[in-house]
């Protein structure tokens, strides 16, 4: 069993920057793909970025391409997200998710293993 946990959210002004970490242990050596999503209120867990283990291959939700960029650091079994030029509809819960397997890595119900989540708040 994968044990996530994220951390990194926080209070940032439009256009402001903020960097999500998410540490996996207890059972790492598993992980085909690790990923972030986000809840807003009212909305669904919505895809925002993952990243292939082995390959480090990445895949971003488009509306966050070219200001976010995940990365993992191996050594550490940790999942970074960089949050950059953020806007106030980035606004959400962010989750981090691990799983066994590397296709539909953009899939929230691929994923075996969650974290409790961090919060983003963007003010105007």
């Amino acid at each position: 069993q994968v044990e996530v946990v994220e951390s990194g959210g926080g209070l940032v002004q439009a256009g402001g920057s903020l960097r999500l970490s998410c540490v996996a242990s207890r059972g790492s050596s598993t992980i085909g793909a690790m990923g972030w999503f986000r809840q807003s209120p009212g909305k669904e867990r919505q895809f925002v970025a993952a990243v292939q283990w082995f390959t480090e291959r990445a895949d971003y939700k488009e509306s966050v391409k070219g200001r976010f960029t995940v990365s993992l650091e191996k050594a550490k079994n940790t999942l970074y997200l960089q949050l950059n030029s953020l806007k106030p509809e980035d606004t959400g819960v962010y989750f981090c998710a691990a799983r066994r397997g590397t296709a539909a890595i953009n899939v929230a119900s691929t994923y075996e293993y969650w974290g409790q989540g961090t919060q983003v708040t963007v003010t105007d």
